[in-house]
């Protein structure tokens, strides 16, 4: 116990160091693809260009976890986003940043579906919730530290904080190296063949007793990247602030996020479980939405926007822990699933948001706050299925 315990924290620290350097991308980006002379459907196309990579391979990354183990897919993604965010800085036309994303996209979604897949080695389902928090609070505490970090570095030169970036994941390399040991024993390993994109599969799991629960990671993920695509542009042109204000902003904005996935997560997930936190977590984001479109100075930016990342927060942990729960299929294919259908939703709500934003700035968010309250209740209808088709547990 005292050794799976000292596992989890290796681990959680070097999420926390990954997310830190991709945390120092998202507010200096929108200035960055700004600089190039690109609109907001080039931002949100650019962002949507990494989240596909992650949709085609995160579930084949998942599967070779299952197959060769977590630590080598670990060591894969944190190389892979070092050298991505390395090219990223070193990018003097609109045409090598796509490149360099999509390089992200591919190589660095090893890590998260097989950081879950750790976790659920390494934990007891009564404790899931609280340990896929925990890699919740990792990120949220990198992005509590990366943006402000961010804002600082981008004000001298706007590739600085890529390079940074590609530094800090050079070193969570080396930690998870040399301190993490494997998690999935040899013998537990399966043997499951590689057969390019899981698209298939991916279909078939919509009608598994996950099914609904991948829905909701696509809704989570598709609500919080609408708001993050163009959060930059939007506090340009509604406020006039730069990167060193968005990253002031998205440093509180973690802070909100990493206290309620760490601190709030499991024991809300222990008392009511994680269907009420998660019909809870939706709601509440479909009504956050559209208030942060009343903000009307800082004070009311900062408030209105935690009570969205608050609710959006808990949805993450709570759905992992669920599929992990319920997956009838290996723990890596169940977590590159859920992580399959959280980047389908990183495609769509970028671009979705970059191209309503050339519309009208406030439509974005609008949009995310109808699609947020058409899952909750779809959601609402949809558990007593989910319920009926729990697999069986011993």
């Amino acid at each position: 116990m005292k050794d799976n315990k000292r596992n989890i924290v290796i681990l959680f620290f070097t999420l926390v160091v990954v997310m830190m350097g991709f945390g120092m991308v998202i507010p200096i980006l929108p200035f960055y693809v700004k600089s190039f002379g690109a609109s907001g459907g080039a931002l949100g196309a650019l962002m949507a260009s990494y989240a596909i990579s992650q949709f085609i391979f995160a579930p084949i990354w998942g599967s070779l976890s299952d197959r060769y183990g977590r630590k080598p897919m670990l060591l894969l993604g944190i190389l892979g986003n070092a050298i991505s965010q390395l090219f990223f800085g070193l990018s003097t036309a609109l045409w090598m940043l796509f490149v360099a994303r999509i390089m992200a996209g591919v190589l660095s979604s090893a890590t998260l579906p097989t950081a879950m897949a750790y976790i659920g080695d390494s934990t007891e389902e009564k404790n899931r919730g609280g340990g896929m928090g925990l890699l919740g609070a990792a990120m949220g505490i990198g992005m509590v530290l990366g943006p402000g970090i961010a804002g600082w570095l981008g004000d001298r030169a706007l590739a600085i904080p890529f390079f940074f970036a590609a530094a800090l994941s050079s070193f969570a390399f080396i930690l998870v190296w040399i301190f993490l040991p494997e998690s999935l024993e040899v013998e537990f390993r399966e043997d499951r063949s590689i057969k390019g994109p899981q698209f298939r599969q991916m279909w078939e799991a919509l009608f598994s007793p996950i099914g609904l629960l991948l829905i909701m990671a696509f809704l989570l993920s598709f609500g919080m990247t609408n708001f993050e695509a163009v959060f930059g542009l939007f506090s340009l042109e509604r406020f006039g602030y730069g990167p060193q204000e968005v990253g002031i902003l998205l440093t509180v904005i973690g802070l909100v996020s990493a206290i309620a996935q760490g601190a709030m997560t499991g024991p809300l997930t222990r008392r009511w479980g994680e269907e009420a936190v998660i019909k809870i977590s939706l709601l509440s984001s479909a009504i956050a939405f559209p208030l942060m479109l009343l903000a009307f100075n800082t004070f009311t930016v900062v408030i209105t926007i935690c009570l969205f990342i608050l609710s959006n927060s808990l949805l993450r942990p709570s759905v992992s822990s669920l599929t992990s729960q319920k997956a009838t299929v290996g723990q890596g294919v169940a977590m590159g699933l859920n992580n399959s259908f959280m980047s389908l939703g990183r495609i769509f709500g970028p671009l979705l948001a970059g191209f309503l934003f050339d519309i009208n700035l406030n439509l974005p968010y609008l949009s995310g706050g109808f699609i947020m309250l058409a899952g909750f209740l779809f959601l609402v209808f949809g558990f007593s299925k989910l319920e009926s088709s729990h697999p069986e547990t011993s």
